[in-house]
């Protein structure tokens, strides 16, 4: 042994859990077959919402995963709410979308990056925006109001409202 923390792999459940264990449930919201939620009792989903099959909605035992009212996610999302996520109210949210609110802090080449510490930042997308197939949004970003986030953009930081931003690393290249 080289002296490291041995941890256990442990499951976290298969995530098929009754919508009735939500935080809180809209009226009207659809959650279609295959979504998986993870610690339900932080989450919160508003009236109207569609939620696209296979999408994993992770909620964290100490923060918030919000989908604001009249929200659209589409299928085979990653939504990851450890440090805290917050979708406004009409937003798209196209399939295949990646949303993450943590990462590994550099810890030295002595620590292999999986087990270095965590560091959490929310990401908050403002109301009548929509995140193009495949995005991926990283921790801390946070979005305007009416921002249109191209097809496979990688985003990190903070856009003003009506932003356009496409690219890797997603730049802005207007305003609408």
């Amino acid at each position: 042994m080289d002296g490291r923390e041995q941890r256990r792999p442990a499951s976290q459940g298969d995530g098929e859990l009754p919508p009735a264990r939500l935080r809180r449930l809209g009226d009207g919201a659809v959650l279609e077959a295959g979504v998986r939620l993870f610690h339900p009792e932080n989450i919160e989903i508003g009236e109207r919402v569609y939620v696209g099959h296979d999408t994993i909605l992770k909620g964290y035992h100490d923060a918030v995963l919000r989908i604001g009212a009249g929200s659209w996610v589409g299928q085979q999302c990653f939504l990851h709410a450890a440090g805290g996520l917050t979708i406004g109210r009409d937003v798209g949210v196209g399939p295949g979308v990646r949303i993450i609110t943590s990462t590994h802090r550099e810890a030295g080449r002595d620590v292999p990056i999986l087990h270095a510490p965590l560091e959490f930042a929310p990401v908050e997308i403002g109301d009548d925006s929509d995140i193009g197939v495949s995005a991926v949004l990283l921790p801390g970003t946070r979005l305007g109001r009416g921002v249109q986030v191209g097809a496979g953009a990688v985003v990190r930081g903070e856009f003003p409202d009506y932003a356009v931003l496409a690219g890797v690393p997603a730049r802005l290249i207007r305003t609408r």
